[in-house]
């Protein structure tokens, strides 16, 4: 989620109905121009994508929860396990399973926004290499099937309102911790009118230690990517300036600018 957007919003395809459906915020779609916008009920987004270019990440914010990716080796990266809760606009579901070729998971509580992702997000259906739950995601992630599993865990988690992360507690944040493997990374996406960098960076800091953890500096539109390792590993100047060359010229996420944004939250 991120900005408001100034443009009409369209209806979206409604999915099935059902008591629970019925409680969660209505999904509608805005273009502008080559980028089209997801919204859940109100003018902010909660996800982009660039309508000729669908498998790119659109999002400053969403191309740093790519981070991850600083600490893999490149050639290890396909075929690992990559899980993103909360939906969205399915970005980092459709890059991770198309561009970077993982095994990818997506959970999410709202049926419309699956719906809306497959009809208008370029969202292919499920196969052998991609699933969608639709499920909580704090009740989720305790299933024993997924513990220990995945190695780049993406959490994106806000209601229609914007205000403050749904989860956002350090239980919550032990349960993310227990779905790595050895060497997997968390990616949280801090943003909200009523929610504090300081509060969620202390609750991370309480399920993976204060050396497991790393940030962005905030995007002008004050989205805070930071980063929790489940084996705290260290990367220093030179070898971050190389590890994001590498990162760009494979799979052309724009990280020219990351060495001077990323480092230790503290």
């Amino acid at each position: 989620m991120i900005r408001k957007t100034r443009g009409a919003a369209k209806a979206a395809p409604s999915a099935p109905a059902n008591a629970a459906a019925a409680e969660l915020p209505e999904v509608s779609v805005s273009d502008d121009g080559d980028v089209r916008h997801l919204h859940l009920g109100t003018p902010w987004i909660q996800g982009s994508m660039r309508i000729r270019e669908p498998f790119e990440i659109e999002l400053e914010y969403v191309q740093r929860m790519m981070g991850w990716l600083l600490f893999m080796e490149p050639a290890s990266v396909a075929g690992r396990h990559a899980m993103q809760l909360g939906l969205g606009a399915a970005a980092i579901t459709k890059f991770c399973h198309k561009k970077l070729r993982m095994r990818t998971t997506a959970i999410e509580l709202n049926p419309q926004v699956l719906a809306v992702c497959r009809s208008w997000f370029k969202l292919p259906p499920d196969s052998d290499t991609l699933r969608v739950v639709l499920a909580d995601a704090a009740q989720e992630i305790r299933k024993s099937e997924w513990l220990g599993t995945v190695d780049a865990l993406a959490v994106d988690l806000y209601d229609h309102e914007a205000a403050a992360p749904v989860l956002d507690s350090a239980e919550f944040y032990a349960d993310c911790r227990n779905l790595l493997t050895d060497d997997g990374i968390m990616t949280v996406n801090l943003f909200g009118r009523t929610s504090s960098y300081e509060r969620s960076l202390a609750r991370m800091a309480e399920a993976f230690g204060e050396e497991a953890m790393w940030a962005f500096r905030p995007t002008r539109e004050g989205n805070t990517v930071v980063l929790a390792q489940r084996t705290p590993r260290e990367l220093e100047p030179a070898a971050l300036q190389s590890a994001c060359g590498q990162v760009q010229a494979r799979w052309d996420v724009p990280t020219a600018r990351w060495p001077k944004v990323f480092g230790r939250p503290w």
